[in-house]
């Protein structure tokens, strides 16, 4: 048998707020206005429209992220380029490790005269790398 005046009865469900927002407003927008209201949402990276416009009211704050996806395209090439790099430096350091292991002292500084001939080619065009990373940092990203 269940006893009904048992304080201990577990109950379901969420806790009650604190403070619940019971009070409710209403107001209309004309399309331009709707459009603006939402852009400015979308560019607050917040992820409740109500908590959005309660900041707006109240004057809180309001964070806008913009994302350039031409400077975020620009840094996931330049990051695979370095990777890239980072790979050749290994690879280099394995085919010196690799000719004087197996060839000759004189066949080795041949190779190595050639390798150390694209390894300038490859500087330069580190250099080029360096000069556009630069100028796409002054003219893109110090706004």
């Amino acid at each position: 048998m269940e006893n009904k005046n048992n304080n201990y009865k577990k109950k379901g469900g969420r806790k009650p707020k604190m403070n619940p927002s019971i009070h409710r407003h209403v107001f209309r927008l004309t399309d331009q206005e709707n459009d603006r209201l939402i852009s400015l949402f979308e560019m607050s990276g917040m992820t409740n429209k109500a908590k959005f416009i309660v900041s707006v009211l109240f004057s809180n704050e309001i964070k806008t992220v913009s994302i350039d996806k031409g400077s975020v395209d620009f840094y996931m090439r330049l990051t695979s380029l370095y990777t890239q790099f980072r790979s050749v430096g290994v690879n280099y350091n394995q085919i010196v490790k690799l000719l004087y292991s197996h060839f000759s002292e004189k066949k080795a500084a041949a190779f190595l005269f050639k390798l150390e001939r694209q390894t300038a080619e490859m500087a330069l065009l580190c250099q080029k790398i360096i000069e556009i990373t630069q100028e796409f940092n002054r003219h893109h990203l110090k706004k």
